[in-house]
């Protein structure tokens, strides 16, 4: 069975850094990702998805580290749903578990993005990323 998650989009804020109680570095952020077609009327139509992230140990320090809002990001991860008990209600949330993050940005100080990885069994497997050329207005479909 497959779970996993490719995403390229921008962040919606500046990662948030906090450690668990063992001292396990944790970075969550928000990461857009824009959708565009052109509608039956003939007018361009644009949806925007928001992205929950989650990154543990160097990753989120990485992350916490070089990334800000509206950095351009490519994350690989898988989907992880939990849920907790709060005022006699149960809520869920679903979001994504990074096992990877690469920088798509330029850097603000004239260096180029970079690829990270998270450390441990199952993580990241290093192989190289290129965004797809941009699509026409022409798609068929």
């Amino acid at each position: 069975m497959i779970n996993k998650v490719m995403l390229i989009g921008n962040l919606g804020a500046d990662p948030e850094m906090r450690f668990t109680q063992n001292g396990a570095p944790v970075a969550s952020f928000t990461v857009a990702t824009t959708e565009k077609w052109k509608g039956q009327d003939g007018q361009m139509k644009e949806q925007t998805e928001w992205h929950r992230v989650i990154a543990w140990q160097r990753l989120a320090e990485i992350c916490g580290e070089y990334l800000s809002k509206g950095s351009r990001v490519y994350i690989e991860g898988k989907l992880q749903t939990r849920s907790w008990e709060k005022d006699g209600q149960k809520h869920y949330t679903t979001e994504i578990v990074a096992r990877e993050m690469k920088m798509l940005s330029p850097r603000t100080s004239g260096g180029g993005g970079g690829e990270f990885s998270g450390s441990g069994a199952g993580y990241g497997s290093g192989d190289s990323f290129q965004e797809p050329p941009p699509m026409g207005e022409d798609v068929p479909f």
